[in-house]
């Protein structure tokens, strides 16, 4: 810790302070300054896992797939486990995560007790919810790395079973859909088995389905998405699935949702030659990365006369009672399917804020949300400009009461962005933590790029 503190102090005044990471999850457009990162190598361990007590110490850097190899073999999960494999718990606290236990558990910084946070300033303070440094704690979620990094966290964890039971409901109708997702949040359950884990996909307006995972101690048989079958076509095939425990933390791991099918790796004629440690998530976010350095897609295209393509990556979180409104909108005025929908409901209001909320993604308490996920690119139209369509769902989301999360392209004004991201809360755990501007601000990192 002390290295990290000097790296950070010996930078000259005025250097860009980043981290110094092998994988990111972001897909903002960043500056390559060549200057170089923290290096942050050693605070990738689980430091702890208390099976009596459940909880876990554990450091920033370790990603997902580490910390639960290290909870599982305790029989216990992290409350809420993002989908792939590479995110780290630090970067799923400041920078938010979601998954199917979400409608239970909320998101993952609601299962922090305290965290080790080393702060623009240089210092390393403990935050938790109810000490001195309660303000950061409670600003810290959704700040992306703009008032410090989190380098040891103290978290909640849960019982596991060895299996999961999951149940495809099919509905035709998107009022349908939303009011079932109302249902099994209130009831945590549906036909008479309980619910544990819900998410949704949307494949058109009229073909949508409820993915209802519970627990199980047993299982007829396990199915594995990890080689040659692809999750997410089983949906629409099977419907009801039995898979390890493990196997359904990453289902969507192996094929970053449906995402790799540009790749051409869900044509079975290829997917057959690719070994399976290349089916991952972090494969392909490199594979994007080249992409987005190198343009040869972008100018064999162009070679071909086809259009260029605007990047329509975003998770939004809308009000279920206007879910069904904003996604038929996105059918009609963005050609992208299938939509992914997971519901969310903070775990409880939040102590020590005036309104129950984080101030920084100020989510209603005891209000119901649908993260609606969409990933993929679209033909920029004749006169129009690349990040149209993002501005276009900018405003929908606005429209329908929604928050947008801030790990890709954003194109708000200032004032547009401080209305929904906690300027006030900010601004204060801005001048207390990082007084001398060492981080970026956060409008300048999730909107100005940098």
């Amino acid at each position: 810790m002390r290295r990290l503190q000097t790296q950070l102090r010996e930078l000259p005044a005025g250097a860009p302070i980043r981290l110094a990471k092998r994988t990111s999850n972001l897909f903002r457009p960043r500056v390559r300054t060549g200057a170089p990162g923290l290096d942050v190598s050693g605070l990738d361990s689980v430091l702890l896992v208390d099976p009596g007590r459940r909880t876990a110490v554990v450091q920033g850097m370790t990603t997902y797939e580490h910390l639960v190899d290290a909870t599982l073999a305790h029989g216990l999960m992290p409350l809420v486990v993002p989908q792939l494999k590479t995110i780290t718990l630090g970067g799923a606290v400041t920078g938010l995560g979601i998954e199917s236990s979400s409608f239970r558990n909320g998101l993952p910084h609601e299962s922090v007790l305290s965290m080790d946070v080393l702060t623009g300033a240089g210092d390393v303070v403990t935050a938790e919810p109810d000490g001195p440094d309660s303000a950061l704690f409670h600003a810290f979620p959704n700040s992306y790395g703009t008032l410090g990094y989190a380098t040891a966290l103290t978290i909640e964890l849960e019982p596991v079973q060895p299996f999961v039971h999951l149940r495809h409901v099919r509905f035709d109708d998107l009022e349908m859909l939303a009011d079932a997702i109302d249902e099994v949040v209130a009831t945590r359950t549906w036909a008479g088995e309980q619910v544990d884990f819900v998410d949704g996909t949307v494949f058109t307006a009229t073909e949508a389905y409820l993915s209802l995972g519970s627990w199980a101690a047993t299982a007829p048989y396990t199915s594995d998405y990890t080689g040659q079958q692809v999750y997410y076509r089983s949906i629409q095939e099977r419907p009801q699935d039995w898979l390890t425990v493990r196997d359904y933390l990453w289902r969507w791991d192996t094929d970053w949702f449906w995402c790799s099918r540009v790749f051409g790796v869900q044509n079975p004629r290829i997917r057959r030659w690719v070994p399976r440690r290349w089916l991952r998530s972090d494969r392909y976010q490199k594979l994007v990365g080249l992409e987005n350095r190198l343009h040869v897609k972008a100018r064999l295209d162009a070679r071909k006369g086809l259009p260029a393509r605007e990047r329509v990556v975003q998770d939004v979180e809308i009000p279920l009672a206007r879910t069904a409104d904003f996604v038929r909108w996105f059918i009609d005025h963005v050609p992208i399917e299938p939509i992914w929908l997971c519901p969310l409901r903070l775990r409880r209001p939040v102590a020590g804020t005036a309104d129950g909320t984080w101030p920084l993604y100020p989510l209603g308490p005891d209000r119901t949300y649908l993260n609606v996920g969409f990933w993929s690119t679209v033909a920029i139209a004749p006169g129009a400009a690349d990040g149209d369509v993002n501005r276009a769902i900018e405003q929908a989301v606005a429209d329908h009461d929604g928050h947008k999360s801030l790990y890709s392209d954003a194109y708000y004004s200032p004032q547009e962005f401080w209305r929904s991201y906690g300027e006030s809360a900010y601004r204060d755990a801005k001048r207390k933590y990082d007084p001398r501007g060492r981080l970026l601000d956060l409008y300048e990192k999730a909107v100005g790029r940098r």
